[in-house]
């Protein structure tokens, strides 16, 4: 008989503990196996003595004899660290982790009392995180689980990452892991005088290996706080300047959905509407050359009422959009 990986053994023996009566090809897509590998693995069950019974016919498959359980359910470090990720088995699958936290859960399916385990198969039946956004490809990350591991392990990395204005070569203390709107970033310790803590994003990092050399994580360094601050003082930069705009019905729906919470807050404070229902608002904005494609995106449903500037950069856009049109190509 070929030999058999034991911890697959252990998850075909627990899924058949945990869900009852499974078909071969049932098994097979939850191991990621074939159907005939399904096969020789529950003839190894069977040998190594656990009561697998086989019914035949339209509605049949494999089950344990009633009655047997096993504990056998302790969690490698692995499958432990691999809970975190629970509920998010895309993002676990690019760290490389995917087969490792179908495993540990599982197991704790298994470690549970009846009525616990038959809450958490109701709450995965009902519930599921999507991470990425809508309407967008998620990055190709082909380096994301080496640079994983070298968070785990604390592993200085020597990496060629781009930049808007070209290549850099540099050598990082990757600190951790952040997933934001389906995109991975690196947060991780520059090798340079200044040891400043930076965010990169995952699909820029063209080439990365480890030097050998390991690296002592920062004392207090938090990642969740360190992130929380790091988005909080971009927000911050982006957000340079405020746009008095005039909004139709139509216009107010819109603006949350193309400027999510700026959107909220600003038809919070929003004036009374006029016969039309037209309102005025005050819009946080990024810069006039990125606010003025921002607003653009409202059509005819909004009006720049101010700064002068960025009316003038609105209109100039729109005057150059009539002519282009105009032009009948």
């Amino acid at each position: 008989m070929r030999p058999v990986r034991a911890d697959r053994l252990l998850s075909l023996l627990l899924l058949l503990q945990n869900r009852g009566l499974m078909t071969a090809p049932e098994l097979a897509a939850e191991l990621e196996v074939s159907v005939r590998t399904v096969y020789r693995d529950i003839e190894a069950l069977g040998a190594s003595g656990v009561p697998v019974r086989a019914e035949r016919g339209p509605e049949g498959g494999y089950r344990l004899m009633e009655g047997y359980r096993t504990r056998l359910t302790g969690l490698t470090d692995a499958e432990a660290g691999s809970l975190f990720l629970a509920g998010l088995p895309g993002p676990a699958r690019d760290l490389g982790l995917g087969a490792v936290l179908a495993s540990a859960q599982l197991k704790v399916e298994a470690a549970l009392p009846g009525e616990l385990a038959d809450q958490a198969r109701r709450v995965r039946e009902r519930f599921h995180l999507d991470a990425p956004a809508w309407f967008r490809d998620a990055d190709p990350v082909p380096h994301l689980e080496r640079i994983s591991g070298a968070v785990w392990e604390r592993r200085v990395l020597r990496a060629r990452y781009r930049r808007w204005r070209g290549e850099v070569h540099r050598e990082v203390c990757p600190l951790g892991l952040v997933l934001k709107g389906g995109i991975w970033y690196l947060v991780a310790l520059a090798e340079n005088p200044e040891n400043i803590v930076r965010t990169y994003r995952v699909s820029r990092f063209q080439a990365v290996e480890e030097t050998g050399d390991l690296f002592t994580r920062p004392a207090g360094f938090a990642l969740a706080a360190y992130w929380a601050e790091s988005s909080r003082r971009m927000e911050a930069a982006l957000r340079q300047g405020t746009a008095r705009l005039r909004l139709s019905p139509r216009g107010q729906k819109l603006l949350p959905m193309q400027f999510g919470a700026a959107g909220v807050r600003a038809l919070r404070g929003a004036g009374p509407p006029d016969g039309g229902g037209w309102v005025e608002v005050e819009l946080s904005v990024e810069s006039e050359a990125v606010a003025t494609g921002d607003l653009l995106r409202l059509g005819t449903e909004a009006e720049v009422l101010g700064p002068p500037g960025l009316r003038q950069a609105v209109a100039g856009a729109v005057a150059v959009l009539a002519e282009r049109y105009a032009a009948g190509r």
